[in-house]
């Protein structure tokens, strides 16, 4: 009787994993499938993709040699080059499906985040809770939507894959689960580095749910054996991630580089330490608070440079305050002290202490840190209603609800992917002004031909930052369709007294002055292009039509003097 009752519930509980697997499955298509018929947008997808010859090729072995040598996108992230090639080998240039390849990995991660979860904490419904507020809270609406972001969705995969043999490795220590471990995380380095602190996480790990080592036991206090214990514990744990350490620092190393070589890192100049550590504070007040009311998301929040001192104050009493109680229930409720530092520590490498482009914080940057909140919710909110009367009853119709207005939001808010036009234009609505949007937006309405809407755009880029040569330059670009080449030289010629050695300004500066006529000023300017960037094809035949036109007019003068 007692096999038959097992056997039972064994068949049941089979049947409950499906089944809410299948729920989660079926809930994310339901907000995201509508992406399908969605464009590229003209930010970062084109040097990931549709303007990215080596990608556009698919996968071929000049492909592969790139991805893996390239710092293209201020970024060395070759396992992500290599997925959209994938892409490109598959799909061609179809956006619809280059989409979906992000959804399908954010489904893989809803699961896995279920799955691993589960397995260390052997709770279902609470893992559940944590995988379907993962899947469709509108904060990951960017990281999902954006085909540009294939590198969050990816990388999280290995990071749960990490996690995942890290539970195993726990299970059974072995040398065979470890390489796996450090495989998954060279992955996962290998397609964005915000990886870095996952080695961190692994100890937050070990204290719960693993339980590897215990803070302030009842068998340590006031016992220097206890103590010396623990210490001895903790410092075995710690050696036994020294290889994912180090494979921490060389990736941060490189990317620091990367970055700063690019330009892409903001210097102390323009973003003073001081200045940083203000929005990097306020910036965790604010994922707190977007979290809880997802609403005003945009692609780009401005960054507004020193925040008045009341923000700071009232971010930091905040933090304090959470980090005081999170302390105090550290005994009792230990997934506390895992959610709030995994939230903390995983948001450091994109808080703003170095600072990269133009935003104060970014949607994308909360994909992995936010399961640490989520997790500090299911596990506290069913903790505190388990003792009230009718508490699963009415834990469960809190959680319908929330769900509920999740999917709602969340299919409102991908909507505004659809195309450029629509992105920055909410953008601009929800988050204000930025040159960057502006510019990007005047791009977007150029590409449809409506040329006057678009210099509108690069007017209003170009006063709220006199200094951006990109403004000028598109401006030029739009001009050109317009006709009124003196117009357009002008506004390139004002391109390069920014940047002299803009190398696009200086080939689009010839190709108008060669229609004007002007062949030996165009031919200095395409020589120019050559010699800032070498072998670059588009400039070298418009060279080689101005050095033909060259030509052709000095023999057309001689025979007229004969």
């Amino acid at each position: 009787m007692i096999n038959k009752k097992t056997h039972i519930e064994t068949f049941f509980c089979k049947r409950l994993n499906v089944l809410i697997c299948l729920f989660l499955v079926i809930a994310t298509l339901a907000v995201y499938w509508q992406v399908k018929g969605y464009e590229f947008v003209n930010y970062d997808d084109s040097r990931y993709v549709y303007n990215n010859g080596y990608v556009q090729a698919g996968l071929t072995l000049k492909g592969v040699i790139w991805a893996f040598t390239a710092t293209h996108a201020s970024n060395w992230h070759p396992l992500t080059w290599l997925s959209h090639m994938l892409d490109c080998q598959l799909f061609g240039l179809n956006p619809g499906w280059h989409h979906l390849t992000n959804v399908f990995f954010h489904i893989a991660n809803t699961l896995l985040l279920l799955f691993v979860l589960r397995r260390m904490t052997g709770a279902l419904w609470r893992s559940f809770f944590v995988a379907a507020l993962f899947a469709l809270h509108p904060l990951h609406v960017e990281s999902v939507a954006w085909v540009a972001e294939r590198k969050d969705v990816l990388s999280t995969f290995f990071w749960l894959l990490t996690m995942w043999g890290y539970a195993r490795y726990v299970e059974r220590p072995g040398l065979g689960r470890y390489l796996l471990i450090l495989l998954f995380f060279a992955l996962g380095l290998m397609a964005k580095p915000m990886l870095v602190t996952l080695p961190f996480v692994l100890l937050l790990l070990d204290y719960w749910p693993l339980e590897r080592f215990q803070f302030g036991g009842a068998e340590t206090i006031g016992d220097s054996h206890g103590d010396s214990q623990l210490g001895s514990t903790a410092h075995r744990l710690v050696w036994e991630k020294i290889p994912l350490f180090l494979l921490t620092v060389v990736s941060s190393v490189v990317t620091f580089l990367i970055q700063q070589s690019s330009g892409a890192a903001g210097s102390l100049v323009q973003y003073p330490l001081v200045v940083r550590i203000a929005n990097g504070l306020v910036s965790y007040a604010r994922y707190i608070g977007k979290m809880i009311l997802p609403s005003h998301l945009a692609v780009l929040y401005p960054h507004p440079g020193m925040l008045p001192w009341w923000q700071v104050a009232a971010a930091c009493l905040l933090l304090v305050s959470i980090s005081l109680l999170v302390i105090k229930s550290a005994k009792r409720r230990p997934y506390f002290v895992l959610g709030w530092l995994w939230y903390i520590g995983t948001l450091v490498p994109v808080i703003g202490f170095v600072q990269v482009g133009a935003q104060a914080m970014a949607d994308r940057y909360t994909y992995v840190p936010l399961v640490g909140l989520f997790i500090m919710i299911s596990w506290g909110v069913s903790e505190l209603v388990a003792e009230l009367h009718y508490g699963k009853i009415g834990l469960a119709a809190i959680g319908v609800a929330i769900l509920s207005i999740l999917m709602g939001t969340t299919w409102f808010q991908v909507r505004c992917w659809k195309n450029s036009i629509t992105l920055f234009r909410h953008s601009l609505d929800v988050a204000g002004e930025s040159y960057v949007v502006h510019n990007n937006l005047g791009n977007a309405l150029l590409s449809k031909g409506r040329s006057e809407e678009a210099i509108a755009q690069y007017r209003k880029a170009l006063r709220l930052k006199p200094d951006f040569m990109l403004g000028y330059y598109n401006w030029g670009n739009a001009l050109v369709t317009q006709g009124k080449l003196d117009e357009a030289i002008r506004r390139y010629s004002e391109a390069l007294l920014i940047d002299p050695d803009y190398a696009e300004a200086h080939n689009s500066l010839g190709v108008a002055l060669l229609h004007k006529g002007e062949i030996n000023e165009a031919i200095t300017h395409f020589r120019e292009a050559l010699r800032i960037r070498p072998g670059n094809i588009v400039v070298y035949t418009n060279l080689q039509v101005a050095l033909a036109k060259k030509t052709k007019s000095l023999k057309r003068k001689y025979r007229e003097k004969r």
